[in-house]
């Protein structure tokens, strides 16, 4: 592999293909990762530089966060999907709601309705599923933002709302564990949803399908339940003093 290696690169094509697609891009990732470092970083002179230990190799290492900075931008599109597909449904429940049929069709595809008689028109069942998937997107969106903003606030930079009006409350005391429980809890509500609308379409789905929706829905329980307890024994809630000695 090595010889081939080799001999590539000493041909003037091979020299132009490892320059493009390996030298070019990690150059590019090295100078990217020196910017943040020094741009970011607040300028001290030699000897607080010495002191905390903030050598070249450490700038770079801890620049290397903002390579997360993609994935919530990613994460951000994702969101702005959600809020797609979410208006597409409502849209859609309205046009039925009027007696469109089209539209009432993909509703019930959509939920995976099914019924012995044909649907006309809007039912109680349907419409339950439908704003249960309503609800479900959004809270899957608001699962998205805690992950979006507190992943941000947590691992990448800070993002300085002290004071700001829409600061979101739990931001004020979120790190890396508080962020778990409440993913866990999200993903807890989310899973709720999808098992309460099943139970609602319980007609339509097999013992064995709604066994394991349980099943699982239990286990997220149990595995939020360990997160907030082992969170609890990591970080300790200090005892309140007690009073004067005349209490």
């Amino acid at each position: 592999m090595l010889s081939v290696v080799m001999a590539i690169h000493d041909t003037a094509s091979g020299q132009t293909l490892i320059n493009r697609f390996v030298t070019r891009p990690v150059a590019a990732l090295f100078l990217f990762l020196h910017v943040a470092s020094r741009s970011l970083m607040p300028h001290k002179n030699p000897s607080e530089l010495s002191r905390s230990g903030s050598n070249p190799l450490s700038r770079l290492i801890f620049a290397s966060r903002w390579l997360q900075l993609p994935l919530y931008l990613g994460l951000i599109l994702a969101q702005g999907v959600y809020v797609f597909q979410f208006w597409k449904e409502l849209v859609h429940l309205i046009e039925a709601a009027f007696g469109n049929q089209h539209a009432l069709d993909i509703l019930v595809q959509s939920i995976g309705y099914k019924s012995n008689a044909p649907v006309t028109g809007l039912n109680e069942t349907v419409i339950m599923l439908v704003v249960l998937g309503l609800i479900d997107v959004v809270m899957i969106s608001n699962l998205l933002i805690m992950v979006i903003v507190g992943g941000y606030e947590t691992f990448v930079s800070r993002l300085n709302l002290e004071g700001h009006p829409d600061q979101p409350e739990w931001l004020d005391h979120v790190n890396a564990s508080v962020l778990k429980v409440k993913l866990a809890t999200a993903i807890i509500g989310i899973s709720s949803i999808h098992l309460l609308k099943t139970f609602i379409n319980a007609e339509n789905y097999s013992d064995k399908v709604l066994l394991w929706q349980t099943v699982i829905h239990v286990a997220f329980l149990f595995s939020a339940i360990a997160i907030a307890t082992a969170d609890r024994i990591m970080h300790p809630v200090p005892a309140a003093p007690h009073g004067g000695a005349g209490h």
